[in-house]
């Protein structure tokens, strides 16, 4: 299997930390997106690149695999399994698996256990593995504020999955061993599905904040007072200052989107005032606007 970097795919080192990577994964993402570049067959690869690679460092416990065993990450608990056998038979005078196969190479005993013809494993050789297929599912974007079970059929076959809240337009998530049949013994290739989001709300999501505007009228915006605002997840009552400005941002805390594979863990809601000046005004009312020009000059 040829190495893939990861860390590269996305223009960044190993050491960026968990915002760097996200934040790098989003701009490629976008750039790379199927919707911006129709029938380009080498933004396709490389949109399924990133976020594969977005798949792995964005996990904590997939990146500390891939930093230690490279191309072979996903096989790291058989070879931690495997080299921990062969020190208990060697005992602590004979040679373990660290020191015949450094950290920074781990090739030749994942030949010997996957793919060669003898070595540790003492299997043979393994046959070809099956095709890997890709689905697109599309959802709303209150679809995926909360978790929640989908069905897809892939080439005739009904899988069922849980979409995790917070999941974003144009993510894909990798379902291991639900791609096409292996040959001749080998295993199961995966399915990669690309999440399609649609917003029909009043609401723009940038990342895990959400974004909306609040009409606002006149006496209200001058005098202050209470209003009730709708947020994704139902209204809540927002105090207004007395002489706000047409254009006044104000952020809600914790009542954005979900964050993606943390329960309970939510962006932040701003809503952006909208001043809307009254009108069909009365004689009445005319006059006391005119008073209160005058008062003003």
């Amino acid at each position: 299997m040829k190495f893939i970097d990861y860390y590269k795919i996305l223009g960044l080192d190993k050491s960026a930390s968990q915002s760097e990577i996200k934040k790098a994964y989003r701009k490629l993402a976008r750039k790379h997106h199927p919707d911006v570049n129709p029938n380009d067959k080498e933004a396709e690869k490389k949109f399924k690149e990133i976020n594969e690679a977005n798949e792995v460092l964005s996990d904590p416990e997939k990146r500390k695999k891939y930093d230690k065993y490279g191309k072979d990450w996903e096989h790291a608990e058989e070879f931690e399994k495997a080299r921990a056998s062969q020190q208990s038979a060697y005992g602590s005078g004979g040679q373990s698996y660290s020191q015949s196969y450094g950290e920074q190479d781990f090739s030749d005993f994942f030949e010997s256990m996957f793919g060669g013809s003898g070595g540790f494993s003492g299997r043979s050789k393994a046959g070809f593995r099956g095709q890997d297929l890709n689905a697109e599912l599309k959802l709303h974007l209150r679809d995926v504020f909360t978790p929640h079970k989908q069905t897809l059929n892939v080439n005739g076959k009904n899988i069922r999955i849980t979409v995790p809240a917070g999941i974003e337009n144009g993510q894909t998530i990798k379902i291991s061993g639900h791609g096409g049949p292996g040959h001749q013994g080998g295993p199961k290739g995966d399915l990669y599905i690309t999440f399609g989001i649609i917003n029909d709300t009043a609401f723009k999501r940038d990342g895990n904040n959400l974004y909306t505007k609040v009409n606002l009228d006149l006496y209200t915006a001058l005098l202050g007072g209470e209003i009730m605002v709708n947020t994704f997840d139902g209204q809540v009552k927002l105090n207004v200052k007395p002489e706000t400005q047409n254009g006044t941002k104000v952020k809600l805390k914790g009542k954005g989107f979900p964050v993606y594979k943390k329960p309970d863990v939510y962006g932040d809601l701003y809503i952006t005032y909208n001043l809307v000046t009254p009108t069909n005004l009365t004689a009445k009312e005319k006059g006391l606007f005119q008073e209160l020009a005058n008062l003003r000059k």
